[in-house]
């Protein structure tokens, strides 16, 4: 490939941070108008390449060049003039102001008398947003907004900045199946506008639909660049995990150790919409909460964790009343929660991974009432070692961390602590194949414990692999409770979820979903 036809290329690429190598003779070229995935087990270096590439990070040896022009240190602002853009998995977007403040936030436009000119920022944003083809009225607080709508106005911001490429990191991972299609359409026009697209995803289905080209990197190392159609999926996944694995399949539960109801949710109701809630968890089993985004599953998490305030209903917890006012309730009475968004919600990304790890488990590391640095190192490294995280130095800040590392610190600050019931939201969003089927196979194994485990997902796929039972649940309210039995692939859930419940949203009891399609 020569450089005419590349609009970014990175050469022999060094990274190291204290000592430990990240990125080793990496190279990576961008065609102009291409979708190119790049892909890579947890700590593959995905990450801080794109880093490099927007110059955050400085580069120890090797070459960038956009546009032809060669860079040796790249600055953010460098990167902004070359046209480099990203929209990140976690939205950077302030959700008490408009549309329009958000896509010009850092670059707002002034008139002579050098007061805002709302007017013109308006009218721009509106440009932007019908580029994209779609029709929102810039005024419109983003925090009002559905999840797709955030997606749009990231890309917005980074078009009104005259983005030539743009670098989306996992940007389906908190949208639903028909915002993921109506995504793609997107990409697939700013392809066929020119714009050059950077495409980071695990989701095998997503690469095939979306991207020309993919590179894998494993271990810091460049280790496969290739058109998508010359490659399996089976191919995909082995360059990614470092093994021949099998697809997300059914992992094994022990069904005859479900046992008695640990939890059962009467006409529980919330400030934020939940409506009359109804469901059992029992001991070994695992329940998955479904339906769309905005059907009201993660507001029933926080209630249940004692986040969101409960105003009616009553919940029962190993036979007695639970009303869990806050997060120390429910850490009280060993329930714990995996939250959706890890690194607003899950972690404290300034503070370093062993914090992180020990926080839920401070009163373990007591010796004469006062912290023992000892006890909190040994615990850390139990846990490390235990969940397999990959870090170098557990002194070091979780922001450090690929997304799946990230993810297995909260998962194992929570298990740690054995709890009765383990709620999940989101438990792999952003994570590697591999990562995904070792957090499903310690949820199938915590469950085979006899504990009991309520679990959220928007990848049918991983539902279908870990849940005895689903409670489908829209607008807020319970319409369904599904057996598993008979839900076999996506399509088959899919359809359970839409034809769910009657019109009028009163709850019903399917079995299979061939029952619920029958609707």
């Amino acid at each position: 490939m020569t450089n005419e036809t590349s609009v970014v290329r990175m050469e022999n690429i060094h990274k190291q941070f204290s000592g430990v190598t990240v990125l080793n003779d990496v190279s990576f070229d961008l065609q102009r108008g291409e979708v190119h995935a790049l892909a890579g087990g947890n700590g593959a270096g995905k990450s801080t390449l794109m880093k490099i590439l927007q110059g955050v990070y400085s580069l120890d040896s090797g070459t960038v060049q956009i546009d032809g022009k060669s860079f040796t240190n790249l600055s953010i602002e460098d990167a902004r003039n070359a046209g480099i853009g990203m929209v990140f998995q976690e939205f950077s977007l302030v959700p008490t102001m408009s549309v329009a403040q958000n896509i010009f936030m850092g670059a707002e436009k002034t008139d002579s008398f050098r007061f805002l000119d709302k007017k013109g920022m308006y009218k721009q944003s509106k440009k932007l947003l019908e580029r994209l083809g779609v029709d929102l009225d810039p005024n419109v607080e983003v925090g009002a907004l559905a999840t797709g709508y955030w997606q749009l106005t990231e890309i917005a911001k980074a078009l009104r900045a005259n983005a030539k490429v743009l670098i989306l990191d996992e940007p389906t991972a908190s949208l639903s199946a028909a915002e993921t299609d109506r995504f793609f359409d997107l990409v697939r026009h700013l392809r066929n506008e020119g714009i050059s697209l950077i495409y980071i995803s695990h989701r095998m289905d997503e690469i095939r639909k979306i991207a020309d080209r993919i590179t894998i990197l494993r271990n810091g190392k460049n280790l496969i660049t290739s058109n998508v159609a010359d490659l399996t999926d089976e191919e995909i996944v082995e360059g990614i995990v470092g093994q021949h694995t099998e697809m997300l399949g059914k992992h094994h539960k022990d069904g005859s150790k479900i046992g008695e109801t640990l939890l059962k949710v009467t006409d529980l109701s919330t400030d934020k919409g939940v409506q009359n809630v109804g469901f059992e968890v029992r001991r070994g089993e695992i329940v998955g909460l479904a339906g769309l985004m905005g059907s009201g599953r993660t507001e029933v998490t926080r209630a249940l964790f004692g986040i969101d305030k409960i105003t009616g209903g009553k919940i029962e917890l190993n036979g007695k009343p639970y009303t869990p006012k806050s997060a120390k309730d429910a850490m009280n009475n060993a329930v714990a929660l995996v939250p959706e968004d890890r690194r607003e919600q899950g972690l404290v990304v300034s503070h370093s991974v062993r914090n992180n790890l020990t926080l839920t488990r401070l009163n373990e590391c007591e010796t004469s009432g006062l912290l023992s640095n000892k006890k909190i190192m040994q615990m850390a490294e139990d846990l490390i070692g235990r969940f397999s995280i990959k870090v170098d130095d557990p002194g070091a800040p979780a922001s450090r961390l690929s997304g799946g590392n990230q993810q297995k610190i909260v998962i194992a600050k929570w298990l740690g602590r054995d709890p009765d019931l383990l709620i999940m939201d989101e438990p792999t969003a952003g994570v590697d194949i591999g990562t995904k089927s070792e957090v499903l196979s310690r949820v199938t194994d915590f469950a085979n414990q006899g504990k009991g485990v309520l679990f959220v997902s928007s990848e049918l796929s991983e539902m279908i692999a870990v849940c005895d039972r689903y409670v489908v649940m829209k607008r807020g309210k319970v319409v369904a409770e599904l057996s598993s039995e008979g839900i076999d692939t996506e399509a088959d859930l899919q359809l359970a979820i839409q034809h769910a419940g009657s019109d009028d949203g009163t709850q019903s009891s399917n079995t299979p979903s061939n029952e619920a399609g029958k609707e």
